[in-house]
């Protein structure tokens, strides 16, 4: 959905088509391999901050009270399954939530989801225009497409250290930037995300879980894909292709 307004990062999909579905998994593109090996530990302590911040503000049960002393565990985390619809495309998506609202006139999920960001002070105009322009691009698609009302930001200052927070609601992120020139339409991202699906809809023909179609995507070029027979890298693991087949044919 970013992809319209993105200058930097490029992406891979990888998708096969198995009984009727598409599946559509993201895969590393060689420069996030490159940049995720090349990390220093003043990144990683800060991609760790993060997680902190998430420890301060959670409990573990409704009513009771976080435990900041704790030692964050980074391979931990809490997935939603949703099901959405875009255009004429129905589909299931899964992203990672941080926390629920216990207090929220709506108790249902999605409804009660909250999403919690950290990002540094915003003290200049240029900071206050990236900060519209890029990131808050990327948190209003994340919470959109999985239906997280809340997004909670922590502002940091140059010690690490959470001197602010700020509210956002989903629904009113594109507000926020309407009008900006140079800044991003939802419409635009939504209609790209519609054609994109349509387009894959065309290409990807073949109902066999070890065909792979592999898209490709780089600011400023067009989209590209590659085949892959009996790929070495499937998304789709035997286990549940077995399991699929045989409730199909029960």
């Amino acid at each position: 959905m970013c992809t319209p307004y993105e200058t930097k990062e490029g992406w891979i999909m990888a998708v096969p088509l198995f009984k009727g579905t598409l599946y559509i998994n993201e895969r590393e593109t060689p420069a996030a391999y490159y940049n995720r090996k090349q990390r220093t530990k003043d990144v990683e302590k800060l991609l760790y901050s993060g997680h902190k911040f998430e420890s301060y503000m959670c409990a573990d049960s409704p009513g009771g009270a976080p435990r900041p002393h704790d030692v964050v565990n980074t391979n931990e985390a809490f997935c939603s399954v949703v099901q959405g619809q875009l255009g004429s495309h129905s589909f299931l998506v899964s992203g990672e939530v941080d926390c629920k609202d216990p207090s929220s006139p709506d108790p249902s999920p999605p409804s009660c989801y909250v999403e919690l960001k950290t990002n540094f002070q915003l003290l200049s105009p240029q900071q206050h225009y990236n900060f519209r322009r890029y990131k808050l691009l990327k948190w209003w698609s994340q919470s959109f497409l999985l239906g997280i009302p809340v997004i909670i930001a922590g502002y940091r200052n140059p010690q690490g250290r959470i001197g602010s927070l700020q509210k956002f609601r989903t629904s009113e992120i594109p507000s926020l930037v309407l009008g900006h020139w140079q800044s991003w339409n939802q419409h635009v991202c939504m209609n790209f995300c519609n054609a994109f699906l349509s387009y894959i809809k065309q290409v990807v023909t073949r109902d066999d879980p070890r065909v792979v179609y592999v898209f490709s995507w780089e600011p400023n070029q067009d989209i590209t894909f590659t085949v892959e027979e009996f790929s070495a890298n499937p998304v789709i693991p035997h286990w549940y292709e077995w399991e699929l087949s045989s409730m199909s044919g029960k």
